[in-house]
This record gives structure tokens, C-alpha cells and sequence, in this order.
């Protein structure tokens, strides 16, 4: 079961906007009181690309993302800058050989520069985790996002790789990776270890995270408000950097700082 499809109906309404795969849905909706465009990765069971049938984000994803958000800059350019929220629900890029030879690294970079460049100008952009954002999917859609809100629920998982490839990758078994993991916050999955890093901006309670009931909605709703507010004019990931996890990279950045004054 997806969750971003069970998810976007609620948020958005409306319909998907037309010249979109079919594994990428599109709305235009009302934001307190402005436009939004929300978009949603979700499972196409007749992808052309079989590793990109579960709702992984491939070759047709990335550069649709891309051109959903590049679209949206482009038709703001002159006018108010539009939210753009990305309902999140992605297990992973699409490993293949043809995702390789095609470029899936170019075009999971174009919705990475895409969702950057609308952030920096000016358009708030949120990332809403309502389940998995794992590895090279999570990078391409929402990462770039100023504000990160997570539902805080056990399917909500957060992570480079699945359990099973960071065993092998390691040379561990997936008890010893969950051991390890309990140590160190970069190596878990959960939300806490996670929020440790000063990544998440809010984390929900919602009565039912697969099937949101109205109230979940309307709760989910105020929050993505109560965000493009925060925001404000802000095009940077500053406040990223205050999580009880980024003492190093404070100090790196500080030091940095230093040196380039003195020079």
C-alpha cells in the first residue's frame, strides 16, 4: 500500500494535472489562502521500467519531477511564488541495468536541482513524510524541502539503503546493523535517531497514517499552513544545523568561517 496516494486525495483534491507518467501525480490546490502544488511518487504497475513499478523513483519519475516543479517556478516567475509540497512515500531509486545506462543519476539529479532552484527563488517548499524515504528516492523528491514534516509513526522510515543491503553492505547481519544502529543515529531508521539530526521540523500524531481519517486531514493541513508561514522569505536549510546530533558540523562550519575571514 502506498501511502502518498491514500494521502494526497485529502490535501489536495482535484485532479492530477494532464502530460504526467502515470507514476507521478500532480495537484494544484488551495494553501492558506494561496496555490500549492503537491506532488505524490506512487506505484504504476505498467511502468515500462519494472524496477520502477512500486513507487520507486526512476527514470520517468525524476525528470518528472523535474518538469512538475520546474513548470511551477516558471509560471510564478512574475507573480506569488506557490508552495510546492512533496507527500512522501518513496522505498527507493530504481536499480536496474537500464536505469543505469539510461542516466537514472541524471535524472534524479535534474529533480534535485529543480526542487533547490525553487527553493531559492522563493518558493516554500515542504517535504511530508507519510511513510518510507529511503536512499536516492528520498534525494530526489523532498529533500530540498526548507521544513520536514514527518508523520510519527513505525512505518515512517527514514534511511540510505533498506535493512537488508546496508547488512550486506557492511558485512553485518541485520541484528548487528540494528545494534549498531541503536549507537549511532545515522546508521537507525527511526524517527528519533532521525530528528536527533535536526532534519524533521514537526513530527504528527494522526489517528490512522495509511488510511487518514478527516480529522488527520485537517490537522496535516494546518501544519503544511503553519509551515509556508515559518518559512517565510527564507530560500536556505539553515535551521537543519541545530539538531542535538550537529555539534561537528556546527563546528566544521564555524571554522570554515574563520578561515575564510582571516584569509
Amino acid at each position: 500500500m502506498n501511502r502518498a496516494l491514500n494521502w494526497l486525495p485529502g490535501l489536495a483534491g482535484g485532479e492530477s494535472l494532464p502530460g504526467y507518467p502515470a507514476s507521478l501525480r500532480v495537484v494544484d490546490a488551495e494553501l492558506d489562502n494561496r496555490l500549492a502544488r503537491f506532488i505524490a511518487v506512487v506505484p504504476d504497475a505498467d511502468n515500462p521500467f519494472p524496477r520502477a513499478r512500486a513507487g520507486e523513483v526512476g527514470l520517468l519519475e525524476g525528470w518528472g519531477l523535474a518538469k512538475a516543479v520546474n513548470e511551477a517556478v516558471a509560471a510564478d516567475r512574475h507573480g506569488e511564488k506557490r508552495a510546492i509540497v512533496a507527500v512522501i512515500d518513496v522505498p527507493s531509486q530504481a536499480y536496474g541495468r537500464r536505469e543505469e545506462a539510461l542516466g537514472i543519476h541524471q535524472a534524479l539529479a535534474g529533480a534535485v536541482e529543480a526542487y533547490a532552484q525553487a527553493r531559492l527563488a522563493g518558493h516554500p517548499v515542504i517535504g511530508l513524510l507519510v511513510g518510507k524515504a529511503m536512499s536516492g528516492a528520498f534525494l530526489a523528491h523532498g529533500y530540498q524541502a526548507q521544513r520536514l514534516i514527518a508523520l510519527d509513526d513505525s512505518g515512517v522510515l527514514v534511511h540510505a539503503m533498506g535493512k537488508a543491503a546496508a547488512a550486506r553492505i557492511t558485512l553485518r547481519s541485520v541484528e548487528q546493523l540494528e545494534a549498531l544502529a541503536a549507537e549511532i543515529a545515522p546508521m537507525a531508521y527511526d524517527l528519533d535517531s532521525y530528528a536527533s539530526l535536526g532534519l524533521l521540523w514537526r513530527r504528527l500524531s494522526v489517528q490512522d497514517a495509511e488510511s487518514p481519517t478527516p480529522e488527520d486531514i485537517a490537522q496535516v493541513r494546518a501544519c503544511l499552513a503553519e509551515a509556508v508561514r515559518d518559512i517565510g522569505a527564507s530560500t536556505d536549510l539553515t535551521s537543519r544545523l541545530d539538531g542535538e546530533n550537529r555539534r561537528a558540523s556546527r563546528e566544521v562550519r564555524a571554522r570554515l568561517r574563520q578561515q575564510w575571514q582571516e584569509a
